[in-house]
């Protein structure tokens, strides 16, 4: 359940995140093919449902980006829209299920180095992909983090193609008023009284919102078109607000590739969750640790809910839960109730929704990336040496020129490989001083390091006093242990004394079936 003790800290931090998640609600459900309005049911089942079941204390659900490929061939390749609803509940079904298997304990595997990578490399996407929309240009979808665009251009060339346009003044004048004001308020905010609870981002939006009306009066042709603004769906009466919510097509559930997208969704979006929350447990300023597999019954829950009504998937998304962390929230009451203003404002003002200028919701969403990729934080990886900082900028760069998703693959792959790489380095030391000679494991022993392990044991010479110590190590493969009876075997031979020392030299000594004139444990 909520915390509402710390009501007065996750309120105005519930208005922010509502406010940053309002256009990618939109954003994403364009992109997806999907009806506008399917963005913002999934936007609302997040903050309400989600938000509910989980245990994440500052994660924020809704749409995400790195399914709207998937949602899009998924919505193309189906009959109608209730039968890709239908794929929506029956993935939930299935991270209820990866839930039950406990499958959220891979996210744990992940380096922190990707971690901090991907986190600082959607700091630099917010950044160049709003852009565009803080100088009037509205060419592409809100919440993309794809590099290559379905227009042919890219983040790069957008940028680029923005300029070469002409370019709205009134826009930019609202995005720069915008974010010189939050990054003051960042500095200036009080640390005592009622102001300290105001956020920065809302008053974006009314200066947002009043300078565009006073531009209408002073100077009409600076003022915003309705293109540069907002678009909720806007019904004329209950019945058509009832009307934009679809139920699932369950006569198609016989259909093999309704479950072929479920079990897609199922997976890309348990992903993404998992790598989410672990993201945002790492930028916690508490530290606190989302059981990740109850995270995954949680958003199961939220899918297929998603599913029964009309919205399209739901995820974990970075952009909301640092959003989230930003605004000082302290519990998942910030999510609910982001839910809540979501539900609310497009039932009861949606036409004052569609006042806000795109511009000054960029200026939110590039002042949030800049706080995700700090030059601070490059330095701090690469302070603590080349096995953090290159998996780091590495993933930095793979998803800035792919998406999220293949981004992340190619970081774990790198850092996967300094892993290996670390544990290749020498587990075992050797020394001689006459016919005393000193085998020391540094750390635990796998199949990797048999090797090392021969190598070394064949420098003893012969009439040795050799001892084996395995005191630091708390696991010896079995193929270890091997070697070292063949060693002992063979040291009767060769008149080696032998002596095994250790806890695990204990565990191992029914293994270790040498004659026992030949080896003692010590």
């Amino acid at each position: 359940m909520p915390n509402f003790s710390s009501w007065r800290s996750d309120l105005p931090a519930s208005i922010v995140v509502a406010l940053v998640a309002l256009p990618l609600c939109l954003g994403v459900a364009l992109a997806s093919g999907a009806p506008l309005f399917s963005g913002i049911i999934s936007g609302i089942v997040g903050g309400i449902v989600v938000g509910l079941l989980s245990r994440s204390p500052l994660s924020v659900s809704g749409p995400a980006a790195g399914l709207t490929v998937i949602v899009l061939g998924a919505i193309t390749a189906l009959p109608t829209f209730e039968t890709f609803l239908l794929a929506v509940v029956l993935g939930g079904m299935m991270q209820i299920a990866f839930g039950l298997t406990r499958s959220g304990l891979l996210s744990e595997f992940v380096p922190s180095s990707v971690i901090t990578g991907m986190l600082a490399a959607i700091g630099l996407i917010l950044i160049l992909k709003q852009f565009p929309h803080a100088i009037g240009y509205d060419g592409n979808y809100e919440g993309s983090f794809d590099f290559l665009q379905t227009d042919g251009l890219n983040t790069f060339s957008t940028i680029s193609h923005s300029l070469g346009r002409a370019l709205l003044p009134g826009a930019m004048l609202i995005a720069g008023l915008s974010l010189i004001f939050l990054f003051w308020w960042d500095k200036a905010r009080p640390k005592e009284g009622l102001l300290k609870f105001l956020p920065g981002p809302l008053v974006a939006v009314l200066i947002g919102v009043i300078g565009n009306a006073l531009l209408g009066v002073v100077a009409p042709s600076l003022q915003l078109k309705p293109t540069h603004l907002v678009q909720v769906p806007v019904a004329e009466n209950l019945s058509g607000f009832l009307s934009f919510f679809r139920v699932p097509d369950f006569g198609a559930i016989a259909n093999p590739l309704v479950w072929t997208t479920a079990l897609t969704l199922a997976i890309v979006a348990s992903l993404e969750s998992l790598l989410s929350v672990k993201a945002i447990d790492e930028i916690d300023p508490r530290r606190r640790t989302t059981d990740k597999n109850w995270e995954l019954f949680a958003q199961g829950g939220g899918n297929m809910v998603s599913g029964l009504i009309g919205g399209i998937p739901i995820t974990s998304v970075i952009v909301r839960s640092s959003a989230n962390v930003d605004a000082k929230a302290e519990s998942k009451l910030s999510t609910i109730m982001h839910g809540l203003w979501l539900l609310l404002s497009v039932a009861l003002i949606p036409s004052l929704l569609n006042l806000i200028p795109l511009s000054a919701l960029a200026a939110i969403l590039i002042a949030t990336g800049y706080k995700l990729t700090k030059p601070a934080l490059f330095a701090q990886r690469y302070a603590q040496g080349w096995t953090q900082f290159v998996p780091f900028v590495a993933t930095v760069l793979a998803i800035l020129f792919t998406d999220l998703l293949m981004g992340i693959g190619i970081g774990l792959v790198i850092g996967f490989a300094f892993v290996i790489g670390r544990n290749f380095r020498p587990a075992i030391t050797f020394a001689c001083e006459g016919h005393d000679c000193l085998i020391r494991a540094r750390r635990n022993l796998y199949f990797i390091h048999k090797y090392e392990l021969q190598r070394e044991l064949n420098k003893v010479p012969d009439n040795a006093n050799v001892l084996i110590d395995l005191s630091s190590t708390s696991y010896v493969d079995l193929d270890n242990v091997d070697i070292i009876n063949a060693f002992i075997k063979g040291a009767a031979y060769r008149n080696i004394t032998v002596v095994v020392r250790g806890d695990i030299a204990e565990r191992s000594a029914p293994l270790i079936n040498a004659p026992l004139s030949q080896v003692r444990y010590a």
